[in-house]
Formats: C-alpha cells, sequence, structure tokens
C-alpha cells in the first residue's frame, strides 16, 4: 500500500540515499518488542475508555501480538521508523478501517520517547545486577585477602605498605557508588510520556494513569511539552555509564601494569589475554586494554548527546532522533564492559608473594617512622618528616644510630635521648605491624577489614532485594498487560 504518513501533505517520495539518510530503521531494532508493547496498552486504554469499541480493539490486539510473533524482519524498511512501518504492517493485516484507529489520540512524537524509556529502564535493571555481581567478585577476592600485604601507591610510587583486601574494596566502594548512580538514574527514566501526543496532548479522553500502570511506570511525565522533547534522562544515564567506564578503565590500567613482568602481581587468565603474531612468548593483557578504549564509547556517547540535546528549542525536533544510537552503544559496551571485568577479577591469579616482598620496597614504612618519632618522643610531626627525608637519601632501614646522628643535625639533640629505641624503630619498619596500627574506619587493618567487609556484604544483600524488587515491577506489569489483551481478544 501507499506511505500511511506522506500520502496526504507531501507528494514527491523520497529517493534511496534520503530515506538511508534519514531513517532510524536500524537503531530502531532496539524498541521493536517496546513499541508493540506501548501500542498494546494504548489500544487497551482507548477500549477501555470507548474511543474505539470492542471489536476493532480484538483485531489490533490480535494483529499486534501476531507481528511480535514474526519479529522485526518482517517489517517494510522502507519506511523512515519502527513505528509507521509498523502499523502499516498492522493496517496490511486488519485493514485500515481498524487498523488506522490504533494511532487516535497519540502521536510518534510520544511513542518513541515511551519505547526509549521502556527498555532503557531494562538495560539499567541488567546493569544493576551485573555491577552487583561484580562488587560481590571483588568483595570475595578481598575476604581471602585481608592480610596479603601490597604496596600502596601515590603518583604510581611506592607510597605506604596496605592490604589487597584494602585496595580492591576501594574500586568495590567505587563500583558502589556508580550502582546508587543507575538506581537514581532508573527513578528518573521510569516516567511515562504516553498520553502527551506531538505536543500539547490531546483532544481525545485518553486514561494517562491506565498506560502508565499497564507498563508498569512509577510516575507520569506531566507537562506533554516536556514529556515529548526532554532528553536529559538519556544525557543522565549517559553520564552515569561514563562514569562507570572511567572507573572500569580505572582497574583495566592496574589489571595491565600489574601483570607486567615488571609487577608480576597479577596474572590474568589465557581467556582474556591474547599472543603475538611474531613473538610466541607474549601473553598480552588484551582485554583489559581494549577495556580501557572502549571508555572512549560511553564518553563519545556522552558528548554526542549534550551536543545533540544543545540550544533545541520547544518542543520536539528531529535532532533527537540522532540520540538514541549513541545511549544504545553507551550501554552495549558498559555492559559487555562490566560482566567481562567481573570474569577477569574472579579468574586472575594473585601472586601474594611478589606483593608481600614489594611492601616495604621503596621505604613504604618511612611514614610510620615519623609518626613514631612524633608519639614517642614528642617532636612536631612536620620535623619528624625532615629527619625521615633525610634519613630517605641513604637507606631504607635506618639504624637507631643513624636515626640519631640524623636527629642531632635538625635538633642539636638525639632521639634516643627523648625516649626511643630500637625496638621502637623496628616495629615502625616491620609492614606488618604498619597494617595492624591502622584501625581507623576504612583503614587496612585486618580487624577493620572484617568489620568493613561485613558492613559491605550487608549492603549488598539489601541492592540484591531492591533489584528483585524492581525486576518484579516490571515483570508483573507485562504479565498484566498480556492478562488484559488477552482478556480483550475474547470479547
Amino acid at each position: 500500500m501507499s506511505n500511511i504518513l506522506r500520502r496526504g501533505r507531501l507528494e514527491a517520495s523520497q529517493d534511496e540515499e534520503i530515506l538511508r539518510y534519514t531513517s532510524s530503521m536500524e537503531a530502531d531494532r532496539w524498541i521493536f518488542y517496546a513499541d508493540i508493547a506501548v501500542d498494546l496498552a494504548h489500544t487497551v486504554m482507548l477500549k477501555e475508555q470507548g474511543i474505539i469499541n470492542a471489536e476493532d480493539c480484538s483485531k489490533i490486539l490480535a494483529g499486534l501480538l501476531k507481528i511480535r510473533e514474526e519479529g522485526m524482519e518482517k517489517l517494510d524498511f522502507s519506511y523512515e521508523d519502527i513505528h509507521i512501518s509498523l502499523e502499516s504492517r498492522l493496517i496490511d493485516m486488519v485493514g485500515e478501517d481498524v487498523g488506522g484507529r490504533m494511532h487516535s489520540g497519540r502521536s510518534r512524537n510520544d511513542e518513541v520517547a515511551t519505547c526509549i524509556r521502556l527498555v532503557l529502564r531494562e538495560e539499567l535493571t541488567g546493569l544493576l545486577e551485573e555491577i552487583f555481581a561484580l562488587r560481590t567478585t571483588f568483595l570475595g577476592l578481598a575476604e581471602k585477602h585481608t592480610s596479603t600485604l601490597m604496596p600502596g601507591f601515590t603518583h604510581l610510587q611506592h607510597a605506604q605498605p596496605t592490604t589487597l583486601a584494602h585496595h580492591l574494596c576501594a574500586h568495590e566502594a567505587a563500583l558502589g557508588r556508580d550502582f546508587d548512580r543507575v538506581q537514581d538514574a532508573f527513578s528518573r527514566v521510569n516516567l511515562c510520556p504516553l498520553g502527551a501526543a506531538a505536543f500539547a496532548s490531546t483532544g481525545f479522553n485518553l486514561n494517562r494513569k491506565r498506560t502508565e500502570e499497564l507498563l508498569g511506570f512509577e510516575g507520569l511525565m506531566e507537562n506533554s511539552m516536556d514529556a515529548v522533547s526532554s532528553r536529559d534522562f538519556l544525557i543522565e544515564c549517559a553520564s552515569v555509564f561514563t562514569n562507570l567506564m572511567i572507573n572500569l578503565s580505572r582497574v583495566a590500567e592496574e589489571l595491565v601494569i600489574w601483570s607486567s613482568s615488571e609487577f608480576n602481581f597479577v596474572e590474568l587468565d589465557d581467556a582474556y589475554a591474547s599472543t603475538s603474531s611474531i613473538m610466541p612468548q607474549k601473553k598480552n593483557p588484551d582485554t583489559a586494554e581494549l577495556m580501557r578504549g572502549k571508555t572512549g564509547v560511553a564518553v563519545g556517547a556522552l558528548m554526542s548527546l549534550l551536543t545533540i540535546c544543545k540550544g533545541l528549542p520547544l518542543s520536539y525536533n528531529r535532532d533527537l532522533q540522532e540520540a538514541t544510537p549513541n545511549i544504545w552503544r553507551s550501554v552495549e559496551t558498559v555492559r559487555a564492559s562490566v560482566k567481562v571485568m567481573e570474569g577477569m577479577i574472579r579468574t586472575m591469579k594473585v601472586h601474594s608473594k611478589v606483593l608481600e616482598a614489594q611492601s616495604i620496597t621503596g621505604f613504604t614504612t618511612a611514614t610510620e617512622l615519623a609518626d613514631t618519632f612524633v608519639r614517642e618522643t614528642g617532636i612536631p610531626f612536620r620535623t619528624a618528616h625532615q629527619i625521615v627525608g633525610i634519613l630517605a637519601k641513604d637507606c631504607e632501614s635506618p639504624s637507631i644510630e643513624k636515626i640519631d646522628s640524623v636527629s642531632r643535625i635538625v635538633l642539636e639533640e638525639s632521639l634516643s635521648g627523648r625516649g626511643l629505641t630500637e625496638n621502637m624503630v623496628k616495629e615502625a619498619l616491620n609492614p606488618v605491624s604498619n597494617i595492624q596500627r591502622r584501625k581507623v574506619i576504612g583503614g587496612p587493618a585486618p580487624e577493620e577489614m572484617r568489620r568493613y567487609l561485613s558492613k559491605r556484604q550487608t549492603e549488598l544483600e539489601l541492592n540484591k532485594q531492591e533489584i528483585a524488587t524492581l525486576k518484579d515491577i516490571i515483570d508483573s506489569a507485562f504479565e498484566n498487560l498480556l492478562s488484559v489483551v488477552g482478556e480483550y481478544r475474547k470479547s
């Protein structure tokens, strides 16, 4: 049949080049099933409001379910978007006198905004599950290494002794905030724009609360102009995805460094490595390197969305069609990266002996030695800092005699004369004692780490319940929609 959209106002047909340029059909693959769900809910509401009769409703619903069963490949890809292609297919099946009534009181503007939100909330729910799994893996590995010494770094220089558990939990904490940000974004994605029509709502007596309920949304985008033209929820999600990818990229960077011969802290599983085409001995951390690179996809999507949405006048503009491919690329990359990172962390080998041996390289106990001078002799920290700084030029394990010779230069008296003993110095230089002393909240002492890990596991259990609740609400809404559709098909 003729193009149902262009046969009225427009006479000239578009050539193939223009069609390719303007079509969103490829990106619309993401929203095929969501579009049908929106059509089903809208049709049910139209019948309940008396806008279409029961017989037409039954035929439309049956046609939509048939299209859903056939899949997107049965649609005509010569149309500019999935909405018109799907409606055209329906009209071919049930006739225009019936199928042509489905779009009553609705525009593609509110339709596509609803479809995007439906798909995006599913992606966010899946992402929450995947972040949960990654955090669980980090905490599980940390529990095994609460006493595994390693050097902590600032500026990529050995700084102070810490534990592998402490280091892993730092990454998990960042992922916990990413989890919270995804949850926050979900609450603003899960609002229903359907019923806003083109931008000024409609003269049909629609029941917007009913379609909100049928589609499992938390609330409405009430202002009809804002409902169709706003894509700030995409920008927010893209920002969340970017933040998450940056955190993953930091972990990936450490895996690349730590698996090098110079560090040898860990070895990645063979599944996450490759070899050279010419150097047979190589085991390259390609997967981690790719994750660093794929961070650019998320960053690029965010920049694209910001640029697309900047300066657009109200209300709907076709520029917004270019927004959705960017969010799909970003979420696809981010979800894959989280899953891959979970596998890398879960399967990697930790070289505990290397970590422990390196925990004191570079005079990492220097800070504790300065702190000991302050606690035991009463000198100011800045003076202790100067003394240890001078000692660090010559050695990494100074004796009490060497300390006294330096303190006489700085203080004109010895620290042993102020009560410092050889045992105090030995304890300060012992990395295990360093760690055990750091019991303050958030420190690496094993007993503090065990408390912290227990707290985080409790928080994870709450997060697990929150995910289950979100999934149950969405799944229950869809089951209810199908149940209502089944009833109205029989009427």
